[in-house]
């Protein structure tokens, strides 16, 4: 195994890693201040390292070191401590390894050599997520039963009748796409989707499957156990559920799994339906062939990014007393993000002027591809972060009703229609 496949292989797990786990400081950091702005209050802003607050994201960061050492205790009534025990890593790893197949960027060529941009370069694609995603309730179903707690046991239920609800329209609804895309494999279904219609619209999923995306999205938030599909928790009714007997790290393994699969379904949902690493009007061979143009439009727009950052932190700062400690974090700030700017500025000018070369416009094709992916990921991310704090939970009959009588239907419906215009277009 050549050097350059061994740093893309650790490259691609990072980024997987990263995306699944990594970002639950920020996205816990992001979900209560976006539902401070929803509920008109400030959100955590209070908790800070020597005076560094970064906008409330160091109270994550405290509430993560507190379930790290917090006591891990296991109640006395517990019969089954192994299946109790196994529970909550069976729901994060399981929400850790949907992450896994999701393509980051277009295969990378380097010296004639190509590599996949995947943590696990398989051709499973959907299928493994599926299969992944849908073990994941298992994890929750046993840490009910064996908590041998009745909130908990309740929740269990709740899960499995939820899971029974959603599972077959979720499975339904990828049927269409694999006939619209004409491939299991994830980065085939991306590349499918880097064209145009009538040269204006990118040909995203969202377009040729507007029913198949809203279908997959709806059982999506199902799959991830969050409002408005948290009957399985339920805090104003099972304390919480199916992990109400966990404490420490444990019930930190509940909770990063819920946001892994948060992360996993937003992966997975850019990559069918919002064309994934692509960027709007430019595939991958128009990147390469117009680096220079857009390296120096990155010349233009970084440092404008950060003069508009800045300017909105003088603004929001401006009331604060002079000796206040977060004058002073914000001074750090700006001058980290000037200092981040300076350096990419003189990066993107000695690009233009020593050239990049073939195995370089290569690899800056695959940053640019893997920056427009995060864009678009953290983009689903909040929609899931919006929703959550803006619809009312459904009872688990309604989800029924919703699953069976609604989604499946639309879903088969949605399947004829798709074959009929498959073997008529003969593509």
């Amino acid at each position: 195994m050549s050097t350059a496949s061994i740093v893309i292989i650790i490259v691609n797990i990072i980024i997987a890693k990263i995306l699944a786990v990594g970002t639950t400081p920020i996205m816990v950091w992001w979900e209560r201040r976006v539902a401070g702005l929803m509920q008109d209050r400030t959100g955590p802003n209070r908790a800070d390292i020597a005076g560094i607050r970064l906008g409330g994201l160091i109270q994550a960061i405290a509430d993560m070191l507190k379930l790290i050492f917090k006591e891990d205790f296991t109640p006395a009534h517990i019969k089954y401590k192994f299946l109790y025990t196994i529970a909550p890593a069976i729901v994060f790893i399981s929400s850790f390894l949907t992450m896994a197949v999701i393509p980051f960027a277009d295969t990378l060529v380097i010296d004639g050599e190509s590599f996949i941009m995947q943590a696990i370069p398989t051709n499973l694609g959907i299928m493994w997520f599926l299969a992944f995603a849908g073990l994941s309730v298992f994890g929750i179903i046993l840490g009910g039963y064996a908590s041998e707690n009745k909130y908990g046991l309740l929740g269990g239920i709740r899960a499995s009748a939820q899971v029974i609800s959603y599972e077959a329209a979720m499975a339904l609804s990828v049927i269409s796409i694999l006939l619209t895309y004409g491939s299991i494999d994830l980065s085939d279904m991306v590349r499918a989707q880097s064209g145009t219609f009538f040269g204006i619209i990118p040909a995203w999923g969202i377009f040729m499957q507007p029913l198949a995306a809203l279908i997959f999205i709806v059982t999506a938030f199902a799959e991830t156990n969050r409002t408005p599909f948290d009957i399985a928790e339920g805090e104003s009714e099972l304390v919480a559920g199916y992990h109400t007997e966990y404490s420490a790290m444990r019930f930190g393994l509940f909770q990063v799994g819920e946001y892994a699969a948060m992360s996993a379904s937003s992966a997975i949902i850019v990559t069918l339906f919002f064309g994934g690493f692509n960027i709007p009007w430019m595939d991958t061979q128009a990147l390469q062939s117009n680096m220079n143009i857009i390296i120096f439009a990155l010349l233009i727009i970084v440092p404008f990014t950060t003069y508009l950052l800045t300017k909105w932190m003088n603004k929001n700062y401006n009331w604060l007393d002079a000796n206040d400690k977060r004058q002073r974090e914000k001074n750090i700030l700006i001058k980290a993000f000037w200092l981040i700017t300076a350096l990419l500025m003189i990066a993107f000018v000695l690009i233009l002027t020593t050239g990049l070369g073939a195995n370089g416009t290569n690899i800056a094709t695959a940053i640019i591809q893997i920056g427009a992916f995060i864009t678009k990921f953290f983009m689903m991310s909040f929609v899931f972060i919006w929703i959550r704090w803006t619809l009312l939970r459904f009872r688990y009959d309604q989800l029924q009703m919703l699953g069976w009588k609604v989604l499946i239907p639309l879903s088969i419906l949605n399947i004829v229609i798709t074959a009929i215009v498959v073997v008529a277009t003969g593509s």
